[in-house]
């Protein structure tokens, strides 16, 4: 009986896993016997960006797919989830066997599973430190500058892009087309916030690729607020610079969706690239619940789609993602770490202070590439998608990216009398920031500026070299190149370790200067050894003193880097103690307060194996049940218990291979007439009125199983809904009787324990089954023990686990 119950669950759990459906995209061999008229395909728009940007219109990842080829592929499957050209696969929904069936087609290269949950990069957690700085009087003093027309009050997160520049001189946007892709833009079709779009019939075309209609409006609010970072104007704010620009809106996220979303978001970039899109935003990410940190190297099927659309001449901005206090994460998502877009992060709201917003997820790429690109303000006015007209503050790198994409379509006006590529839109962008050519896996190259566009010799200046760097033995030297007269002076040299620079500099430029170490902590100014030789004037810098081995330098909104040798890095460090840094000086002039600024290097970035979503993960848990027996009617009441440690390794987001060691108890309790059936021998006259006897096992246990997520992860831990099943064996403890709270024949009241070895198993050793099934902590769980025992007591144990 009890080997045919064990042998239905197990045949059940089978069935289960062999029908569930997954989605898979199916690759194609190729694209035989297909045709493609691509001035009957694309928008006149996208033939216009394809000619500027010397894409091939005929390219064959523009032809459709093999219509035969499909239509075989699809009666085998579930169902058809889309298809792409781009990629030349079908997705579709299908069982283990069905899949397995697609395979031996002789036109499919290879399946692979779809192991992507799209994640919209709004922070949710406390920004209420963000909303005291947004209150701050720098941002104030946003407060009332007006355009030309005098009608649109400039917000401060546009002031910090310098975006009154565009304003001033009516640059709004006009002529590019903006694409993005959210998770649905309630009400934009009512708010006052997008009544010049309405009213100008800016809002081109739309799509829904979750439900196959043109109706994205629904009750998903994220777009809303992102698209009025991007185009955004109420009576008295203007939310974004790209008021002027025409706007594709597809919904490609639905909540909870664990599978299709990949496939939505490379549609719909097909689509963009179709309907004459010059530049896309993607406020959305795909991080921890279906891929590695490692797996953040571009090879993702969303960062190859992007890719292709830089490669065909549209310009992609998405948001760098709100990892950046997930120990277990970190690094941004994809597809950020696609090389070929514009990868924002985030930073703190304020104009006077330059400060990387904690939640904001840090580069590099897995393979090195430096990432994010550039940065915006992470805290931001946006249209609130449920009032009349009313804004309200929102986090998260979801609207740093919009701000930025909105700058990129004013800055694609600017230029277009030259007629960029997008790609050389996108190295333009970057040396329009802030901070460039300094770098920083924070930051990027920190916030674009409006001027680098609006003044043609503002640009020019921003490429030449603005300091020049020199080091002896123990110093490393700052000059400002840009304050220079370029007439040579002798080189001198001082005690034999300083040597002087060439070119003359004022005092009061080199005095202006602000240096600071790596992290900021430091910060080196020009009063002490401060000399004028030979009409030279520098800074030196120790190089023991260098925090991070990297110094940065700012003058008039210029800023470089310098980086220490490797072999100087490793001379240095050991005389670099937490608190053993040489200040040279406490004083000094600063154009910025930048305190509060987080520097970060490739150094800086490691992220941890451990950790939920990660390669490895150890849980320890707790779990007690009742023992069942369906033969042995003198069982009363009896329960086990085990605490323990697991170690899982993931070897994809959906499977796992795990080990557990374990201390389990399990007491079964009798009635007394039945430990006499079982030990003649045993004299209960003593305790002729005993109500309960015990059999305790204490045994101690190594399991290994297989782990399968069949739900991606819930919002609070990221483990989702895992199923469990594998095998356990263990030695065991001591076992015995306990007889307590007896009457004994002259009525008094007694509690005694006694051991009875003649009664333990016949053997140390216990093996048998195990599975669970849980829901990010909390499950259920069942041992079935297949050893044997010369007491006839329970195999079974279900119950309840906690898991961490």
């Amino acid at each position: 009986m009890k080997t045919k119950l064990l042998s239905l669950a197990i045949a059940l759990l089978t069935v289960v896993a062999a029908s569930a459906q997954s989605c898979y995209w199916v690759f194609l061999t190729d694209k035989a016997g297909t045709t493609f008229d691509p001035y009957s395909y694309f928008d006149a728009k996208a033939i216009e960006r394809y000619r500027i940007n010397n894409a091939d219109l005929y390219d064959i990842s523009n032809f459709p797919l093999n219509a035969s080829y499909v239509q075989q592929v699809d009666r085998l499957a579930t169902a058809e989830v889309g298809q792409s050209r781009w990629l030349n696969a079908v997705a579709v929904m299908a069982t283990t066997s069905q899949i397995e069936a697609i395979r031996q087609l002789p036109f499919v290269a290879q399946t692979d599973l779809i192991a992507t949950d799209m994640e919209i990069a709004e922070f949710q957690g406390n920004t209420s430190h963000l909303a005291d700085m947004a209150d701050d009087d720098d941002l104030d003093a946003g407060k009332g500058m007006f355009n030309d027309s005098g009608n649109s009050t400039v917000t401060h997160q546009l002031l910090r892009m310098q975006g009154e520049q565009f304003i001033n001189k009516g640059i709004d946007g006009k002529g590019i087309r903006i694409a993005v892709f959210d998770g649905g833009f309630h009400a934009v079709d009512t708010h006052p916030a997008f009544k010049h779009l309405r009213d100008n019939r800016q809002i081109i075309a739309t799509w829904d690729f979750t439900t196959k209609q043109k109706d994205v409006y629904d009750n998903h609010s994220h777009g809303t607020m992102v698209l009025s970072c991007i185009a955004g104007r109420t009576d008295d704010k203007q939310l974004g610079l790209a008021t002027g620009s025409t706007f594709l809106l597809a919904k490609t996220e639905v909540d909870p969706e664990p599978y299709k979303e990949e496939v939505w978001w490379a549609q719909a970039m097909e689509w963009a690239d179709k309907n004459g899109a010059d530049i896309i935003n993607s406020s959305l990410g795909y991080t921890k619940d279906r891929h590695y940190t490692w797996e953040m190297d571009g090879r993702s099927y969303v960062s190859k789609a992007a890719n292709m659309a830089a490669r065909k001449g549209m310009l992609v901005c998405n948001s760098a993602g709100n990892s950046g206090e997930d120990e277990n994460w970190i690094i941004i998502g994809a597809p950020a770490d696609a090389d070929s877009i514009l990868s924002v992060g985030g930073i703190n709201p304020s104009l006077n202070v330059y400060s990387h917003a904690s939640f904001s997820s840090y580069g590099p790429t897995a393979d090195g590439r430096m990432k994010p690109n550039v940065c915006n303000f992470g805290y931001c006015e946006v249209a609130a998608p449920y009032s009349d007209g009313e804004v309200s503050m929102a986090a998260g790198t979801s609207f740093s990216s919009p701000l930025t994409a909105g700058f990129c379509a004013c800055a694609m006006q600017a230029m277009r009398p030259e007629k960029p590529t997008a790609m050389q839109m996108k190295s333009l962008i970057e040396q329009s920031a802030d901070l460039y050519p300094y770098y920083d896996y924070a930051l990027g190259y920190g916030v674009p500026q409006a001027t680098f566009f609006t003044d043609k010799e503002s640009r020019a200046k921003a490429k030449e070299p603005t300091f020049e760097f020199k080091e002896s033995s123990l110093y490393v030297m700052v000059h400002p190149l840009a304050a220079s007269e370029k007439a040579e002076t002798p080189k001198r040299k001082l005690g034999d370790e300083i040597v002087m620079l060439n070119e003359p500099t004022t005092k009061e430029d080199v005095a202006m200067m602000k240096i600071q170490s790596h992290d900021g902590k430091i910060e080196y100014y020009s009063n002490l050894g401060f000399e004028k030789i030979d009409n030279s004037y520098y800074i030196a810098v120790p190089k023991k003193t260098i925090v991070g081995n990297e110094l940065v330098v700012y003058l008039n909104g210029y800023t470089d880097t310098y980086r220490l040798s490797q072999l100087d890095s490793i001379l240095y460090a050991s005389e670099k103690g937490p608190f053993e840094y040489e200040i040279i000086d406490t004083a000094g002039y600063s154009v910025l307060d930048y305190s509060l600024h987080t520097w970060r290097s490739m150094d800086d970035n490691k992220v941890s194996n451990w950790g939920v979503g990660q390669k490895w993960r150890a849980e320890f848990y707790m779990q007690a049940g009742m023992q069942w027996t369906f033969s042995y009617d003198d069982m009363k009441f009896s329960m086990g218990a085990n605490v323990g440690l697991r170690i899982t390794r993931n070897f994809r987001k959906w499977y796992a291979l795990g080990m557990g060691l374990d201390l389990a108890f399990a007491e079964f309790r009798f009635n007394p007439q039945a430990v006499t059936d079982w030990d003649n021998t045993l004299a209960l006259t003593d305790f002729t009125n005993a109500e309960t006897k015990k059999f305790l096992l204490n045994d101690v246990n190594l399991e290994f199983f297989q782990r399968i997520r069949l739900v991606n992860g819930g919002k609070t831990y990221g483990l989702g809904l895992l199923w469990d099943l594998g095998i356990y064996g263990g030695l065991r403890g001591n076992s015995y009787f306990l007889s307590y709270n007896a009457d004994q024949n002259n009525g008094n009241s007694t509690s005694e324990t006694r051991s009875f070895y003649d009664v333990s198993p016949s053997s140390d050793l216990s093996w048998g089954l195990t599975t669970r099934l849980t829901w990010e902590v909390i499950g259920i769980y069942a041992r079935y023990r297949m050893s044997q025992t010369d007491l006839n007591i329970p195999r079974l144990e279900l119950g309840i686990q906690l898991a961490f």
